[in-house]
């Protein structure tokens, strides 16, 4: 039986006003507990914050990546992550959710200059 893929994931946080602090608690639990779900993989989560240059609104982007394409539907049955899902919810105004690969571009290996 072939090995499940791993589904590359980045989540766009947007964070209402005056709640990044406790977002950001939360977000510090979220891979670790997907993690110890057995729901991540083991490359930690990566995570930045994001502040629009015209408009000062915070966010968040995380990356990382579910063990499988089941892991998911699997989380929102798990109580440890809907224990750090439930109260994130109030504090964003919006939540974006992707499937990522990298795509190959000319430049990622530069010519040697000579």
């Amino acid at each position: 039986m072939p090995k499940a893929a791993p589904v590359k994931m980045t989540c766009m946080y947007h964070i209402k006003k005056g709640k990044e602090a406790a977002f950001r608690r939360l977000l510090e639990r979220h891979w670790p507990a997907l993690f110890a779900a057995g729901l991540a993989t083991d490359e930690p989560a990566i995570v930045f914050r994001c502040e629009s240059k015209r408009t000062g609104r915070v966010s968040f982007l995380e990356q990382f990546s579910w063990k499988n394409s089941n892991a998911s539907a699997i989380a929102h049955e798990t109580p440890a992550v809907t224990a750090i899902w439930e109260p994130m919810m109030p504090l964003l105004e919006n939540m974006e959710l992707f499937k990522t690969a990298s795509v190959a571009m000319p430049f990622d290996k530069p010519a040697r200059r000579k």
